[in-house]
């Protein structure tokens, strides 16, 4: 998780990633902070997110989006 929250820092290094829980419903993202993320998910952690796992829950929190890298990394094995 230590290099999904320096992908979050390097995109968004005014927001504190671990205590925000709301990050879509509260729209501390835009659609260019979710598309940067999702590109540099996709070169560190090898997988490629289809348009169905672009959506608010799969970006609302860290835990979130670790949660989809780890369900999608699985399923590429």
């Amino acid at each position: 998780m230590d290099t999904l929250l320096e992908i979050l820092d390097d995109i968004r290094p005014d927001l504190d990633f671990t205590s925000e829980e709301n990050l879509m419903g509260d729209k501390l993202l835009t659609s260019f902070d979710v598309l940067a993320i999702v590109s540099e998910i996709s070169e560190a952690y090898g997988i490629r997110l289809s348009a169905g796992e672009i959506r608010p829950e799969n970006f609302n929190s860290v835990q979130a989006m670790w949660d989809m890298i780890t369900r999608l990394k699985a399923v590429k094995r």
